[in-house]
């Protein structure tokens, strides 16, 4: 393959065919069918083609809420009516918001032509998650928190990207930064209420350095006592409009700092926001970036010269995630690395819809087959996100899960797909398996060869 990876004479049509798959599997959302032969003409272009469009990042807001909005909505609902709110917030409550945001984000997907930017989008606000677990607050502005702090910076800047997402509310309610409190601050000695290190914790063991990134408790407390004073405004709306990122300095702990041996002044919001910024270059986060980015698309234990190129581009460009996706693309590892990794829930439920065409109808077909599969929308178990190893997705009782959920799929989408042995040859060519193909033929409806084609080793690993 050349350094596109456009078919030529050294490149056999075969090969095109299976380079195209891997465009649309391990990078993409899923082919639809009529793609397949013209992507084979340049697999590898097509996706570097997307990162040139920054625009496929982000989502049309139509009537979506902004993240402000939404919780000024959610502070009416629990507050009454002395909250006064802009016209389109008043249009919404909090049962809705999180529904329109999952139906909007899905839309976006269908749309999107092979879909690598979209999947920056999830790997990366799966990796600077938030729990609608965490209570109705989180629920309201989840989805705006995806639109606000992740997708304006998947292909930018890291650090930007790390800053929009501690100050955004939904960072802040969900890992407790709100009622941080510096113990010997104004606020504090005044209230005798004191630090929340959550926040700090999560920022340096997930965020950016990683569990094994050099720094100890004594770094979480200062930068837990950095980050107080960042919070959100209240109902009442008198220090900044209800639901925004206020910096309170009345509960921001004094005195200057010291974080992984560098000293920070004493100061107000500048003074954590210039620690985060100093976390994003930090060598330790450009190698526990570069290994989780190669490990989400390539493989669970991947080739360590790629993770080694990822790592080397990460701290060259200062992090730069348009660069870093680039060198992932270019890499021949990946595109010879055998398809090992497992779709996620919600990669499933979009690469089917993308195959048939069939659009959910309502929120509940999002929501409820993510439900059923153990990954719900915008609400991992834990600060760590969703996981996305093989091991994990395709536990027994995970493919279990898998299967049920194709099942209700093929009996959704049958209409769209009457022939699946037809569908599986425009998605896969003749790279199915033989028993794969066996499967379909066999199938006594063309509802369980749909169901069969969902579940083939082609179909669900990338």
């Amino acid at each position: 393959m050349g350094q596109t990876g456009a078919v030529n004479k050294d490149v056999s049509m075969a090969d095109a065919i299976a380079h195209a798959v891997t465009a649309g599997q391990r990078f993409g959302l899923g082919l639809k069918p009529g793609m397949l032969e013209g992507l084979a003409r340049d697999p590898r272009r097509a996706v570097l083609d997307e990162i040139d469009q920054a625009d496929l990042a982000g989502i049309a807001a139509g009537d979506l809420l902004s993240g402000q909005q939404a919780m000024q909505a959610h502070f009416e609902e629990r507050h009454g009516p002395q909250v006064r709110m802009d016209a389109p917030a008043t249009a919404r409550r909090s049962a809705a918001i999180l529904q329109d945001e999952a139906i909007a984000r899905f839309a976006h997907g269908m749309r999107q032509s092979l879909g690598f930017v979209e999947r920056l989008v999830l790997f990366w606000s799966n990796h600077f998650c938030v729990s609608v677990r965490k209570g109705p607050t989180v629920r309201v502005v989840a989805g705006a928190y995806e639109r606000e702090a992740i997708r304006p910076h998947v292909l930018g800047d890291f650090a930007a990207m790390l800053t929009a997402v501690v100050r955004h509310p939904a960072m802040l309610v969900y890992l407790d930064n709100r009622g941080s409190i510096g113990p010997t601050s104004r606020a504090g000695l005044n209230r005798k209420r004191g630090l929340n290190e959550n926040l700090a914790r999560e920022i340096l063991e997930l965020h950016t350095l990683g569990v094994d990134g050099g720094y100890s408790q004594r770094d979480v407390g200062a930068l837990a006592r950095m980050l107080t004073g960042w919070t959100v405004a209240g109902p009442d709306g008198r220090a900044a409009p209800p639901g925004a990122f206020v910096f309170n300095p009345n509960a921001h702990e004094p005195g200057p700092q010291t974080l992984l041996g560098r000293a920070y002044a004493a100061g107000g919001a500048d003074q954590a926001e210039a620690a985060l910024a100093n976390l994003a270059l930090h060598p330790a986060t450009a190698r526990f970036i570069a290994r989780k980015f190669a490990r989400h698309f390539v493989a669970d234990d991947p080739p360590p010269a790629l993770v080694a190129r990822l790592e080397a581009d990460f701290r060259r460009t200062g992090g730069n995630l348009g660069s870093l996706a680039r060198v992932l693309v270019t890499s021949e590892e990946a595109w010879t690395v055998p398809a090992t990794k497992v779709r996620t829930p919600y990669e499933f439920l979009l690469a089917a819809s993308r195959a048939t065409g069939v659009a959910p109808a309502n929120p509940s077909q999002v929501l409820g087959p993510l439900n059923a599969m153990g990954q719900p929308l915008w609400a991992p178990a834990g600060p760590n996100g969703h996981p996305d190893t093989a091991g994990d997705i395709a536990a027994p009782e995970a493919m279990t899960a898998r299967l049920e959920a194709a099942s209700v799929l093929a009996r959704r989408m049958r209409g769209a797909a009457a022939d699946p042995r037809a569908l599986q040859q425009a998605l896969f060519g003749d790279l199915s398996s033989p028993d794969s193909r066996q499967a379909v033929i066999r199938a006594e409806s063309a509802e369980q060869g749909l169901a069969l084609l969902f579940l083939s080793p082609e179909f669900l690993r990338r």
